[in-house]
């Protein structure tokens, strides 16, 4: 009986602009009404943004951890918040997403540890795997893209009807060169996964996969700045936070959410970054507050029911990283102050 009372537990896992938080906005929609699911969410940049683009609802409770990888050294972080999750919330179902750039080792040795081992139970791991990546060395030599695969029970192969026809067959083989082979390997488009495949899904099996040196000596940030109940920062300066780390550079911003932004004007100043540049943001615009998204050069914008504040937060490879403007240069060039419209 004990098995059976266990809350279970869900690791969304995929490298940096494949489509994870889609998929579980979708999984989210088809939740039956009488359950209440938690959400952490981890992010490589220090401001934290995935948790802005969730709607708030009394049967879903989300949690941001921002400023680092909740695989290493958020992982004491990521304890206490999953602990207050599950004693204060009493979820039926926990989904977890780790940052892009996190590796799922740490995470899962932490979830099938003394302190949750007759708490949770850890169901199979689901990778998301954009098809266009595999054309990129960069991201296909990237020791925590191989392992985020490497880990996972199942492929989600997303973002399925913007891939070339060449792409989704390469991404469809590479996925069934994973060994051992995987419970399932599925096309996505637009998120649309069944939840069956959350419902129906077995106790994933221990990995023999240890955490990179890379992740382990990195180093704990001084807080956690840019969460979610955070006070916004005061009209007209905006919060300024960097992050080197994984052969990535992190930048983020806040604003107040007072100021506006007009939005034909900042969808241009951020398509003028580097195509590689992974871009999301929520911002209080002349049109309405408004998510961007952008992934592989392709901008979405869509409403967003967020009104604490307007922020930003670009990562992009180190190795581009004097191809975009440093962070007081960036607040400068999309400062709001000419379509400031309160105060």
């Amino acid at each position: 009986m004990a098995a059976l009372s266990k809350v279970p537990v869900h690791i969304v896992t995929g490298f940096l602009g494949s489509g994870k938080t889609t998929l579980i906005h979708r999984l989210i929609e088809q939740k039956p009404a009488h359950e209440t699911w938690a959400i952490l969410v981890n992010e490589f940049g220090q401001i934290g943004i995935d948790q802005a683009m969730f709607e708030q609802r009394d049967d879903i409770v989300i949690k941001g951890l921002p400023g680092g990888c909740l695989c290493c050294q958020l992982a004491f972080v990521m304890q206490a918040a999953l602990v207050n999750l599950l004693a204060r919330s009493k979820p039926d179902r926990v989904i977890i997403e780790p940052s892009g750039l996190g590796h799922p080792a740490g995470l899962l040795d932490l979830l099938r540890g003394e302190a949750f081992h007759d708490v949770v139970d850890v169901r199979d791991i689901i990778a998301t795997l954009d098809p266009r990546r595999l054309d990129d060395p960069r991201a296909l030599n990237h020791e925590t893209f191989q392992d985020q695969l490497a880990i996972a029970d199942a492929v989600a192969i997303t973002l399925w009807d913007q891939a070339t026809d060449q792409q989704q067959q390469a991404a469809q083989q590479f996925a069934n060169a994973l060994w051992p082979p995987r419970k399932w390997i599925e096309p996505v488009t637009n998120g649309e996964l069944p939840l069956e495949r959350l419902t129906h899904s077995g106790q994933s099996p221990a990995h023999d996969l240890a955490v990179p040196e890379a992740h382990r000596t990195l180093t704990a940030p001084p807080g956690l700045e840019g969460g979610f109940f955070d006070f916004p920062p005061a009209k007209g300066a905006p919060q300024q936070e960097t992050g080197v780390a994984l052969g990535y550079v992190s930048l983020g911003l806040r604003w107040h959410p007072d100021e506006h932004f007009d939005l034909d004007s900042l969808a241009q100043c951020l398509g003028e970054l580097p195509r590689d540049a992974r871009i999301k943001g929520v911002f209080h615009t002349t049109s309405g507050w408004q998510q961007l998204n952008r992934a592989d050069g392709a901008l979405n914008v869509e409403s967003s029911a967020w009104r604490q504040d307007s922020r930003l937060e670009i990562i992009i490879p180190e190795a581009l990283a004097s191809t975009v403007p440093d962070i007081t240069a960036l607040a400068s060039i999309l400062s709001p102050a000419p379509f400031h419209q309160n105060g």
